[in-house]
């Protein structure tokens, strides 16, 4: 640990410190536009990508508190989610493959694990079947989201008679689904700084009530200004109450990770990105919202159409 002020042995001050965060920050931030932007099987490899390293650190985790995962399974299980998922979405396989490969990788961890010559245990049936939730299921809500089509999502594209297959209703309610979790970080995060007093959560002492409600209340207003633009009916009020959920669902995220490394007693999950710890303390507050996003568009979508 290198206290306020002081400097490390590679001369590495704090402000350094802050500063290579904040160009690691920015480039993973313009990297996820990027690959968002592109969609399709690029936006697929990068999630991939990004699921695999984070699977390694949950796994990593699940071994200091003895556990004896599915890794090498999980980790395939996991990828082929995504790939039937992506292939699904664009036609190339029947629509309901992506909801049979998840029981079934979930009977082949089992099977997995019972033919070692150490029987698993429930420990390691419940990490394994937990990370193939976590790092598979979840995340392939962004996949779903990102291939939506239908004009409802975003009337505005019907309106100016725009029909691209760039510019789609998929990729500007992703684009919105991360800017509502941006704005929950950067303002839970600033506002806890400067006004938060009261502690939200023994599990991650930092938080603050305060910084909760602001971070909510920052996402919010992202939300009510992406349905607006988006031409939702009831615009501000509806993409509010998105945005309120998909700050709760982004906290649930954080803590949730924050519990399981407080648990393993680790301080990161990883060292992969500077100055931010591993792949999932960076990824922890966009696992649970797609499938939160995409689940409540596809419940009040006739909600949204004009």
């Amino acid at each position: 640990m290198i206290s306020e002020g002081a400097s490390s042995s590679k001369g590495k001050t704090k402000t350094g410190f802050d500063r290579k965060r904040l160009l690691s920050g920015l480039l993973a931030g313009a990297f996820g536009l990027l690959v968002v932007g592109l969609g399709g099987w690029w936006f697929t490899l990068a999630l991939g990508v990004i699921v695999h390293l984070g699977l390694l650190e949950f796994f990593r985790m699940a071994q200091f508190k003895g556990m004896r995962p599915a890794t090498k399974t999980t980790l395939v299980a996991c990828q082929l989610l995504l790939l039937s998922t992506q292939w699904a979405n664009s036609g190339g396989l029947p629509a309901l493959l992506p909801d049979a490969v998840l029981p079934l990788s979930g009977a082949a961890i089992c099977g997995w694990l019972l033919l070692q010559p150490v029987t698993g245990s429930i420990a390691d049936i419940a990490a394994s079947i937990f990370g193939l939730f976590y790092l598979g299921f979840l995340p392939s809500h962004w996949l779903r989201l990102r291939n939506l089509t239908d004009f409802e999502v975003a009337p505005i594209l019907q309106r100016l008679s725009i029909d691209n297959s760039w510019l789609s209703s998929g990729l500007l309610i992703t684009l919105a689904a991360c800017l509502m979790v941006v704005a929950s970080d950067i303002g839970s995060y600033m506002i806890g700084r400067r006004l938060g007093r009261h502690p939200l959560s023994p599990i991650s002492p930092s938080k603050t009530i305060e910084g909760a409600i602001g971070g909510a209340l920052c996402s919010v207003v992202v939300g009510a200004l992406m349905a607006s633009l988006m031409g939702w009916r009831l615009g501000w009020l509806s993409g509010g109450l998105l945005g309120a959920l998909v700050a709760l669902f982004a906290l649930v995220g954080d803590l949730t990770e924050s519990m399981m490394k407080r648990d393993a007693g680790v301080k990161d999950s990883g060292d992969a990105l500077p100055g931010h710890g591993g792949i999932l303390d960076r990824i922890d507050s966009y696992l649970f919202t797609p499938a939160v996003v995409y689940y409540a568009l596809i419940l009040i979508m006739p909600l949204l159409a004009n």
